[in-house]
C-alpha cells in the first residue's frame, strides 16, 4: 500500500514526523481525511481539534490548536499554533489551564478558547 510523508510542526519546533497511510484533521469546513495520492490542498484547522495520523508503525493521536495543513504531492505537513501526542499531554498542566480559564468568565473569548484547549487535551489524555 502506499504511503506519504506526514510533518506536524508546532511554533516551537517538531513534534512528529512520520510515514503514513492516512490523516484525519478538523479544519474550518469539517473534518477532512487524507489519503496518498491526495489533491494538492491548503486549509485552516479549526482553533482547537484533535489529529489522527494512521501510521506505518500504528495509530498516532495528537491535540492540535489553530494554524493550517498544506498536501503537496506525498507530503502533509500540519503547522499549528500548539500541539501535543497524546502520551506527552500533561494533565495536570491542562486541568489548572481549565480552572484559568473558567475563573476568568464566561464573557472572554480568550478563555472560552483556552477552555476548549484544556477540555481537548484533557479528552484526549482519558481525564475529562
Amino acid at each position: 500500500m502506499a504511503t506519504m510523508r506526514v510533518e506536524i510542526v508546532e511554533l516551537d519546533g517538531a513534534v512528529w514526523s512520520g510515514e503514513a497511510d492516512s490523516v484525519v484533521a478538523r479544519t474550518l469546513s469539517g473534518d477532512i481525511g487524507i489519503l496518498p495520492g491526495h489533491a494538492p490542498l491548503a486549509a485552516l484547522l479549526t482553533e482547537t481539534g484533535v489529529v489522527k495520523i494512521r501510521s506505518t508503525e500504528g495509530l498516532v493521536t495528537l491535540a492540535a490548536h489553530g494554524g493550517g495543513m498544506t498536501v503537496q504531492g506525498d507530503l502533509v505537513t500540519i503547522l499549528a499554533e500548539s500541539a501535543e501526542l497524546v502520551g506527552e499531554i500533561d494533565v495536570e498542566r491542562a486541568q489548572k489551564a481549565l480552572e484559568r480559564a473558567r475563573s476568568a468568565g464566561e464573557e472572554s473569548a480568550e478563555a472560552a478558547s483556552a477552555e476548549q484547549r484544556a477540555l481537548t487535551r484533557l479528552s484526549l489524555a482519558g481525564h475529562a
